[in-house]
């Protein structure tokens, strides 16, 4: 039912959630000798949370994470780049931001509705 309501914002949301978990470990690890950064392929993610009809269904598993190419590896092999999962941190909460004001929105027209407004 929350996915006839918030259409793809709900597991948009969660995943979105994830991938800035994912991408706040590597920020977090950008001196970790040996760390290699991982991210989220969103899309994919998302195509196959809502072919997997879970939609916004809480429990559902984490995504598939990939491993992040490095343009300039340090010689320790810790593949982060802090500009470049800062600008990906930014985006993605940016975006996550953008979701969480629809599904907002969607809510408040909802109770604005049940109430008779």
């Amino acid at each position: 039912m929350s996915e006839r309501i918030f259409g793809i914002h709900g597991a948009a949301l969660e995943l979105r959630s994830q991938r800035m978990g994912v991408i706040a470990s590597n920020i977090a690890n950008a001196a970790t000798p040996g760390y290699k950064a991982r991210d989220v392929d969103f899309d994919k993610a998302l195509e196959a949370k809502l072919a997997s009809g879970q939609g916004a269904a809480p429990g559902f598993g984490e995504p598939d994470l990939l491993y992040r190419r490095a343009v300039m590896p340090s010689l320790d092999g810790n593949t982060v780049e802090l500009g470049r999962e800062q600008v990906a941190f930014a985006e993605n909460a940016l975006k996550y931001s953008a979701s969480l004001s629809f599904v907002e929105g969607k809510v408040n027209t909802i109770t604005r509705a049940l109430k008779g407004e």
